[in-house]
């Protein structure tokens, strides 16, 4: 029987052949040191580019007994929520790592959130650009930095989620304390990080915001004008879903049954 790997590495990525490859050679030179197995899974979005091709072509190349690579192919651009929610549920490891293609955290702070789970018992480690500026390579403009503060007072007002930064790519997940709530999330943007985290809270789940290393990359999906609002209304999707109950196969203790019709991702071949 193949054993399952402890970590698995979700990577979404969307228009990304620019950088995809160097990031890719990062994460499994990272991996390959570390005393346990692990996968990587590639979560194409979709991409008008060579991303998927790139990507195939090291899958194919790739050779090692620790770590495995795979990728995953969007019929069309769905979103980062929908893409990282695939990668999550087609995910073996004990713990699930979600990290941005662009690397703005490097890959090796994942020992920050890896302590955290491991000897802190939490559910969810989150990276934190809002707890200490001191972790910031290369800060973003001005104006992000202050759409970034607005969007998190937002966070905090619609949903009482109390932490400096929700959106920073670089999150741990104990796969089993999360896999219920990975069924029932319903965002498929930007916004899919607090749905998880407003979720997870709820049903007392451990949750610890941690500072790891920052640095801004250039080519960031995130649009201003085009998609700040989107995300303000996802906030008041999660109130609306909640309202109307669509979250309500959670139980208490965090188990969901779930439909058929609501699993999706299961029938594409697993990596």
């Amino acid at each position: 029987m193949e054993q399952r790997p402890y970590l698995s590495v979700v990577v979404p990525a969307f228009d990304e052949a620019h950088r995809i490859e160097r990031s890719l050679r990062e994460i499994v030179r990272y991996l390959e040191q570390r005393p346990f197995s692990s996968e990587v899974i590639v979560v194409d979005d979709g991409s008008r580019d060579a991303t998927a091709a790139i990507v195939r072509a090291f899958v194919a190349a790739w050779r090692s007994e620790r770590v495995s690579v795979c990728l995953l192919r969007n019929a069309r651009n769905f979103g980062k929520g929908y893409s990282v929610r695939r990668g999550f549920l087609n995910a073996r490891g004990e713990i699930v790592l979600f990290t941005d293609a662009d690397l703005s955290t490097p890959i090796a702070e994942a020992e920050r959130l890896l302590q955290l789970l491991e000897n802190e018992g939490v559910d969810v480690a989150f990276g934190s650009r809002g707890l200490d500026r001191r972790f910031i390579l290369r800060p973003q403009s001005r104006l992000r930095q202050w759409a970034g503060r607005l969007f998190n007072l937002f966070v905090r007002v619609l949903t009482g989620l109390p932490f400096k930064d929700t959106q920073c790519g670089f999150k741990a997940y104990r796969r089993a304390s999360l896999n219920p709530i990975f069924q029932v999330q319903r965002i498929h943007g930007f916004g899919f990080d607090v749905e998880i985290l407003y979720l997870a809270r709820k049903r007392g789940l451990r949750l610890q915001e941690t500072p790891v290393l920052w640095a801004h990359a250039e080519g960031t999906k995130v649009r201003m004008v085009r998609d700040a609002w989107r995300m303000v209304l996802d906030l008041l999707r999660i109130r609306m879903n909640e309202w109307l109950g669509r979250y309500a196969s959670l139980d208490v203790e965090g188990a969901t049954t779930q439909k058929a019709s609501e699993a999706p991702f299961r029938s594409s071949p697993p990596c």
